[in-house]
């Protein structure tokens, strides 16, 4: 039997920044879909109940899609989406769901106790951004045209930006508190899933082996970067100095409950003390956590890294804004309030988040894992992606290169989709690094789920829960053209790519290959065209004048404006 451990204090714990615990944020961020069936009022007894059909169905503790469907009983379709959110969001890149190539996904299966902890905490519900004041003053810029108005969690972009509501919505030192309440409320449960039971002296009780304590990690990490390739059971006093030829003794259930508590609760006086620092103290500029100002008139150019790996591109007003690879702090972007730019992250990344952004265009390199975009309106997004969720955004337009369906949740209006339509020199290397294939494109398969997200506080009429998320229509062929990305961002790239490397589908192909005819046809006329001067002079002038009109009413001009304000 394991050696109880010694109590720890909160400040051993909260002033060794490798000791610190903090909830992984990607299941949280990533992993919560609307999905009524996957949402239990009791997850406790429930889980139980369901982790011995999941075993039943399994000879080797893993389950694939069409068990997944029946004993949840759901659809195929979203026991896919079950299977490729998992994929998405574990924390072992060794783990086989991870490493699986596109096609063996359901073969492989997940391992029913990730399974397990995936189902648990789609009962979490997220922190709400606080409301303004004066709402009065904001409603008319963003009518409601929605029957479900006034229910639903979304906010308009310009809502956000006009009243300065940033300091309103949650801090990312908010959600991770939020997170480790969670967990800790529910730590005994969640430990009860993955622990055995044995007999000990006549009395039953719970134990933990070191293989199912290794899948607390897909909720918890230790200091800022997470294991690094170590395993977590190395972060424990119980499995810390294990022998890897000898099995590991089992460690019972409420002693690692005990030690567990203990981190989370010295984490939480930790997050206390530092909030109740910043607001005590000098403001940083690189602090994520506390009010941002207002990004309503010029250009904010707010960048900064937070000490858990993640870059924050914030606050970028009526400007153009480049990222490269080295530039890149961590393997995750997010992409906050930014209005009227055009930003382009052209590097590889594992996940992607777009909140709360306006007339915009955003261009994100290759994003491996899975790409977020929430609350935004008329914002041109293009990215190469594995997996990309689209909630509660209004008049967007989404090029994407994609393997597997855009998933599409909220209030959405008037949303488009349409094949990726750009490229950079470095794409196919940075595709290739985090595994994205360019020959699978399902940019055309939207998923849409429910209009109700059943993860936010808020109290939903009855019924509202059943309506489904208003899907994407495809951009029309005729209507689609390629973004070309301004050469000299490239700086001194050596990359190897010189053209799309998503294929493009045949009425899209056939449509540029029209409008490349016409316009040498065009050209060829205009040369040959036995004009005088004066003649090609007002020729030329009528020609810049329609292709201004064009700039208007397409948009495109703010893209003239952009390069214009570097």
């Amino acid at each position: 039997m394991t050696e109880p451990t010694e109590p720890c204090t909160s400040s051993s714990l909260a002033r060794d920044s490798s000791t610190v615990i903090h909830p992984r944020r990607e299941p949280f961020e990533h992993g919560l879909l609307p999905i009524p069936r996957l949402i239990f009022s009791d997850p406790a007894q429930t889980l139980i109940s369901l982790k011995r059909k999941l075993l039943q169905l399994s000879s080797n503790q893993r389950v694939g899609s069409a068990a997944i469907s029946e004993a949840l009983q759901i659809s195929i379709e979203h026991a896919r989406l079950v299977l490729d959110t998992l994929a998405s969001i574990l924390h072992s890149d060794s783990e086989p769901l991870v490493a699986a190539k596109l096609d063996e996904a359901d073969s492989v299966g997940v391992d029913v106790h990730d399974l397990l902890l995936f189902l648990y905490i789609q009962s979490y519900k997220r922190l709400l951004p606080r409301t303004h004041k004066d709402s009065a003053a904001v409603a008319d810029v963003w009518p409601s045209t929605s029957a479900f108005d006034g229910y639903l969690s979304a906010l308009s972009p310009l809502q956000l930006v006009r009243s300065n509501s940033r300091r309103f919505m949650p801090s990312q030192t908010d959600e991770e508190a939020h997170q480790l309440s969670f967990l800790q409320k529910h730590l005994a449960n969640i430990l009860s899933l993955l622990a055995e039971p044995v007999d000990g002296e006549g009395v039953e009780y719970l134990v933990l082996t070191m293989e199912r304590f290794e899948h607390l990690g897909f909720l918890i990490q230790f200091g800022d970067k997470g294991s690094e390739g170590n395993s977590f059971s190395q972060f424990s006093p119980f499995f810390a100095n294990s022998d890897p030829d000898m099995p590991a003794v089992p460690v019972p259930a409420t002693q690692v409950q005990d030690w567990l508590l203990q981190n989370i609760a010295a984490a939480l006086e930790y997050i206390s003390e530092r909030t109740s620092s910043k607001e005590n103290g000098p403001a940083s500029p690189s602090d994520h956590d506390v009010a941002m100002t207002d990004a309503c008139g010029a250009s904010v150019n707010k960048v900064s890294t937070s000490t858990r790996g993640a870059s924050f591109i914030e606050g970028i007003s009526k400007s153009s804004y480049m990222k490269h690879a080295p530039d890149i702090k961590g393997s995750t972007v997010k992409v906050l309030n930014c209005h009227e730019s055009a930003i382009y992250i052209l590097a590889p990344l594992r996940y992607a988040t777009v909140y709360g952004c306006s007339d915009a265009t955003i261009v994100l390199g290759a994003v491996g894992k899975a790409v977020r975009v929430e609350h935004c309106e008329r914002v041109h997004v293009i990215v190469a992606a594995k997996h990309i969720c689209i909630a509660n955004c209004r008049e967007c337009v989404f090029f994407l290169g994609v393997n597997q369906e855009p998933l599409i949740v909220g209030d959405n209006h008037k949303l488009q989709v349409a094949p990726y339509n750009t490229f950079y020199s470095e794409l196919e290397k940075h595709m290739d690094e985090v595994g994205i294939v360019p020959t699978v494109n399902r940019w055309d398969e939207p998923l849409a789920l429910g209009m109700v997200d059943p993860h936010d506080s808020l109290s939903h009429p009855a019924g509202v829960s059943d309506v489904q998320a208003e899907s994407a229509m495809q951009v029309d062929p005729d209507q689609f053209t390629y973004f070309v990305i301004p050469n000299w961002f490239e700086g001194e790239s050596t990359g190897s790519t010189k053209s799309n490397p998503f294929t493009l589908p045949d009425a899209y192909m056939a449509s540029q290959n029209k409008n490349q005819k016409n316009l040498g046809e065009i050209r060829q006329l205009l040369r040959e065209a036995p004009l005088e001067e004066s003649r090609k002079r007002e020729l030329s002038s009528a020609l810049h004048v329609y292709f201004r009109d064009w700039l208007y009413a397409s948009g495109n001009i703010r893209q003239l404006y952009f390069l214009q304000g570097d």
